[in-house]
């Protein structure tokens, strides 16, 4: 079934550290379907989410949950149990993809740069450094640098990190620490099998963090990015074949560092997001109205992709 009306069930919220984003979205998400003539079942996920989908018994599920356990396979392998038909990625596709490391071991053999590290015990940052400074440090499974930190010789945090001190270490048991790439922040939407545009993203302060992505004026869009033809026809093709590659289905979104000073070679892919945003600030919408696509559309045609494949099972 791939024409319309549908019911659709939109699953948001949940209590990963992005609820507010997800929330956000499938309001938004709801709103645009139900402009279109759908029948909507808003879902705030908790503990009962099996039970409240069996009762909506939707023709397909909006996944709009962020984060843990809505983007790390646990959702999509319920759903699978279910006999449900959801949009983007499947059970396997969401595990690779939620994991930094495992992204980097699955796309790396397959000539996608990315920058090199380690997961190290965040107790280990207490006693020295795991690569040399500049580094990052990150969770290995969140997303919308939730937790990121940049580690420098300048930085507040104390040679070695000092125990007290705030950080991600303080959060997480583990982290993925990888060399710093200086330079500017690019994105890529991919949609079904269409790699969209270039975004870069311009911080009025800091860097790109979970406050800049989210909070309104923190930063500019840029949208087609200001950049070299090749570099920009370089991420659109990186972040497509990591979309096939991953066996990302609906929308994916693809996040770059490109040092500028090495040209081509300076580009680096740093994650891809498997449940991109789509709230009023998110950017595969943006992307995706320069190309002239409306956001109810855009939605529909996620649901569409959905349906048409029986569902996600990669």
């Amino acid at each position: 079934m791939t024409r319309g009306p549908w019911h659709v069930a939109v699953l948001m919220g949940g209590w990963s550290a992005e609820r507010s984003v997800s929330l956000s979205s499938g309001e938004g998400i709801a709103k645009a379907l139900e402009s279109r003539g759908h029948r909507v079942t808003r879902i705030d996920m908790d503990r009962d989410v099996a039970v409240r989908l069996h009762e909506a018994k939707p023709d397909v599920v909006f996944n709009a949950l962020h984060g843990v356990p809505g983007e790390d396979g646990t959702v999509q392998g319920m759903m699978d149990l279910m006999g449900l038909t959801y949009t983007h990625s499947g059970l396997a596709t969401s595990v690779i993809a939620i994991d930094k490391q495992l992204t980097k071991q699955a796309l790396v053999p397959h000539g996608i740069p990315m920058p090199g590290g380690q997961v190290v015990e965040s107790a280990t940052l207490f006693e020295r450094d795991p690569i040399p400074r500049p580094y990052v440090v990150k969770p290995v499974n969140e997303g919308s640098s939730v937790g990121v930190a940049i580690v420098t010789d300048e930085s507040n945090f104390g040679d070695p990190i000092g125990r007290d001190v705030e950080g991600p270490w303080q959060h997480f048991t583990e982290l993925l620490a990888e060399p710093y790439i200086r330079g500017r922040e690019l994105t890529t939407a991919v949609l079904g099998d269409e790699a969209l545009l270039v975004t870069e993203l311009k911080p009025k302060s800091g860097f790109y963090d979970f406050d800049a992505k989210y909070t309104d004026g923190m930063t500019d869009h840029i949208c087609p990015a200001d950049i070299p033809d090749d570099v920009a026809e370089q991420c659109k093709a990186i972040a497509l074949r990591a979309h096939r590659l991953l066996g990302c289905r609906g929308a994916s979104r693809s996040d770059f560092r490109w040092d500028d000073t090495h040209g081509i070679d300076g580009l680096f892919l740093l994650e891809v997001n498997t449940q991109p945003g789509m709230t009023p600030l998110s950017l595969v919408p943006e992307q995706a109205a320069k190309l002239g696509i409306a956001y109810a559309e855009l939605v529909e045609r996620i649901v569409e992709d959905a349906l048409a494949a029986g569902g996600a099972k990669t």
